[in-house]
């Protein structure tokens, strides 16, 4: 699993997970926790990216900045997105992903679609330099949380 840490946002630390393939997104989808917040590529296939919150927060208080962020992440790892001008992402709480046995492995859907947020995102070069240069991959014991 790769860790992209984003550092400091407005003055607190944030932490993204990203799976490199549908087995470590199901890892993901596995261990997240509740305070996670998942982002993905409407309807193409795309990494699954995690943003760990700070305890308290909720998805309305991530900054624009952040959701940037995630949102620029998961169009770059997505095999059509990524050649795409503009792509729609969706972002919901974790605990509003559903996850059902006919699913095949990274797939999901949603208990409450009222609960998903739809951004459209155009590249943003600026932004994607900047995350490449914070991305670190490490081993993380997903069921604890701990980067290793």
């Amino acid at each position: 699993v790769s860790t992209q840490s984003t550092g400091e946002v407005n003055g607190r630390k944030y932490t993204l997970y990203m799976g490199k393939d549908k087995m470590e997104n199901e890892d993901l989808l596995r261990w997240a926790f509740p305070e996670d917040v998942w982002f993905h590529v409407d309807k193409l296939s795309s990494a699954h990216v995690y943003l760990r919150l700070n305890k308290g927060e909720s998805v309305s208080e991530i900054p624009r900045e952040l959701v940037e962020q995630c949102c620029q992440l998961v169009k770059a790892n997505s095999i059509q997105g990524c050649k795409m001008a503009a792509v729609d992402i969706v972002y919901t709480p974790f605990p509003n992903l559903k996850k059902t046995g006919d699913m095949v492995a990274g797939q999901v859907g949603f208990h409450k679609n009222k609960k998903v947020i739809k951004v459209n995102i155009e590249k943003n070069n600026e932004i994607w330099k900047k995350l490449e240069k914070t991305r670190e991959e490490r081993e993380v014991d997903l069921p604890l949380g701990w980067v290793l």
